[in-house]
């Protein structure tokens, strides 16, 4: 059954891709090298058939259908090499380091060199092997990002974004490529995916006192992540990009933990200023960086934290 797929995807020049954290073992690595475009960006893996059948002209012929096909799809010869010397109940899974020595990635149009030969062990027998595939989740499909250079199919797919990660109480902080006013967060989300693939990450001030200037704010990438109740942000993800991890920082929230005309005496950390710090954000900012900072004071006249 993986034969005749990897045939099929081979007949269209249809593209393939392995996505990060995914697998793609045994007979679905025969689909993944059937395409005309191809990128591993998770995990390969191959081994030789198994059969329980003592047919041993069956499993001749059986090989002989593989090497076949594999050589129609330009399969480097030293990757059957190390599929047919890998045991059945085995998996040779090909580090990064050997998809770029045996060429497993592929630009859409691109052959491998002439025909190849292989000599293979016949397979005695063992439990048949099943492929294991992930696929990345697949969003709704939007429109490309450069307009300079026309992508291929496979670049298209890991480039664009397909889905978005959500942070309530977060601001994502610096990167900004533009600053405009909006009335709710999903206009600011739209403003960014328009700008094809310029705005990788959006923050959205939902605090309703301010009635004036921008609320959003567009970001060439994430930036630095900094607690905020009122903030409101997004990540846009490719199809390259795995699902991101769960987040855990410090904060001092600007909105509910700051306190005009308090010092907080005693305790110091130091007994100077600390240098970095200018203004009040660098001084809230650096305290949270700073493991052991439990609260800080900043003084207006001498700018000094």
């Amino acid at each position: 059954m993986g034969l005749l797929i990897a045939d099929d995807i081979h007949q269209r020049k249809l593209a393939t891709y392995i996505p990060k954290d995914s697998k793609c073992f045994s007979a679905c690595s025969f689909v993944f090298l059937a395409g005309d475009e191809r990128k591993v960006d998770g995990a390969l893996g191959v081994h030789q058939i198994s059969s329980d059948s003592p047919d041993l002209v069956g499993a001749q012929l059986a090989i002989s259908d593989i090497i076949e096909v594999l050589n129609r799809f330009g399969t480097p010869m030293d990757v059957m090499q190390v599929m047919f010397k890998t045991p059945p109940n085995d998996m040779h899974v090909f580090s990064q380091d050997e998809v770029e020595r045996y060429k497993l990635n592929r630009a859409g149009g691109e052959q491998s060199s002439s025909p190849t030969v292989v000599d293979v062990p016949v397979p005695v027998s063992g439990a048949d092997t099943k492929p294991t595939a992930q696929a990345a989740p697949v969003g709704s499909e939007v429109a490309s990002a450069t307009p300079q250079a026309k992508l291929s199919p496979l670049q298209e797919f890991t480039r664009r974004p397909n889905r978005i990660a959500i942070y309530t109480g977060l601001d994502l902080f610096g990167d900004d490529i533009s600053s405009i006013r909006v009335e709710e967060a999903s206009e600011c989300a739209k403003s960014c995916l328009a700008m094809n693939g310029q705005c990788r990450a959006f923050t959205f001030n939902s605090n309703p006192k301010i009635k004036r200037g921008p609320n959003c704010f567009l970001k060439s990438s994430a930036g630095r992540a900094d607690g905020n109740s009122v903030a409101f942000s997004g990540r846009f993800l490719s199809g390259a990009e795995g699902d991101p991890s769960e987040l855990t920082l410090g904060t001092i929230d600007p909105q509910t933990a700051l306190h005009d005309d308090i010092d907080l005496r005693g305790g110091d950390l130091s007994r100077r200023p600390e240098r970095s710090a200018k203004t009040p954000l660098d001084c809230r900012l650096a305290c949270i960086d700073e493991k052991q900072c439990m609260a800080f004071t900043y003084i207006k006249p001498k700018k000094e934290c």
